[in-house]
């Protein structure tokens, strides 16, 4: 995350949605809900859940490096490769 109260931390993506370019990424940007008791709650109470982020407060983390990068693609041998900005290595793809 590179602005807000959560500046300089690192998570796992959950859910992307591009339509409205917002993020939610695990242990960030986290918002108190009030959850009443229900059938598949039995104890309500007060939760600590993702909120939906803009997805220019965020940007790809490096982990070779350690440092947060943008994104490039090459194409090599008849492949398209995403590669690092900062420092040129290839970032696998994974999900």
């Amino acid at each position: 995350m590179i602005a807000g109260k959560d500046k300089g931390k690192t998570g796992k993506i959950l859910e992307v949605n591009p339509k409205e370019q917002k993020i939610r990424v695990e242990g960030l940007c986290l918002v108190k809900r009030h959850q009443k008791a229900n059938q598949q709650h039995r104890q309500g109470g007060i939760l600590e859940k993702e909120a939906w982020f803009s997805l220019s407060k965020a940007s790809f983390y490096d982990e070779k490096l350690g440092k947060a990068t943008r994104l490039g693609f090459r194409v090599s041998k008849g492949k398209k490769e995403r590669i690092s900005k900062r420092s040129g290595n290839i970032i696998q793809v994974t999900k």
